[in-house]
């Protein structure tokens, strides 16, 4: 989880999808969109950073995080 863990993840091909949060900032998850397409990887939008974040297991919010192979 993380947009810095997350395109890490993607750029090695551990990723298998990529989620988003709809209210993260744009600037901060462009990178993890380009690598995600550059990859070919489906990106699923949530409904918030908060939902992510707790989808993820952690008590804050996550911009970005990637199911693994």
């Amino acid at each position: 989880m993380g947009t810095n863990q997350t395109v890490k993840a993607i750029s090695r091909g551990q990723a298998r999808a990529v989620f988003i949060a709809q209210d993260a900032d744009r600037r901060v998850v462009d990178p993890v969109l380009r690598a995600a397409q550059e990859r070919g990887l489906e990106v699923v939008e949530v409904a918030s950073m908060a939902v992510l974040g707790r989808a993820c297991g952690i008590a804050v919010g996550a911009a970005a995080a990637a199911l693994l192979e």
